[in-house]
């Protein structure tokens, strides 16, 4: 009986192994993913952010066809990591850029976005809505102006 119960044991800790290591507990990009769903979900772990740039940038006017670089600088005010879950330009002519990596407090860093003008002439209104795990609210509008004049 001993020897059943012994090998019981011994196969329910080798299926525990296998499954744990399917799931991918060793790859790091999972376990940075998991700790940065850990720091949005959590308010405890909720800090405040600090916009050292205006969220609201005028650009004045670029020619048809400019690709255009709009950069929105920040710092972490807060006790805790500052996780930027996401930025949603508002169209497709914007693609945004932001921090990989947590932001530890009193750290600065910066998202970026990009704005293709090709066939946008006159005056252009981007934003984009970044959402993060700070307080007292997640989410946050960068805005910007743009003139996109005829070649």
């Amino acid at each position: 009986m001993k020897q059943w119960f012994l090998g019981v044991l011994l196969a329910a800790g080798l299926l525990a192994c296998n499954n744990q290591d399917a799931g991918g507990g060793g790859n790091a990009d999972s376990s940075k993913g998991a700790r940065a769903e850990q720091l949005m979900a959590d308010t405890a772990n909720y800090t405040t952010v600090q916009w050292l740039d205006s969220t609201t940038q005028d650009l004045g006017k670029v020619m048809d066809g400019a690709k255009l670089d709009v950069v929105w600088r920040f710092r972490n005010t807060g006790g805790k990591p500052l996780v930027i879950e996401k930025a949603s330009p508002s169209c497709g002519c914007t693609v945004a850029e932001t921090p990989k990596e947590p932001i530890a407090p009193g750290q600065e860093g910066r998202i970026r976005a990009t704005f293709d003008s090709k066939g946008r002439t006159g005056t252009q209104h981007k934003s984009i809505l970044v959402m993060a795990n700070t307080k007292p609210m997640k989410a946050h509008e960068l805005v910007f102006n743009i003139e996109v004049l005829k070649q």
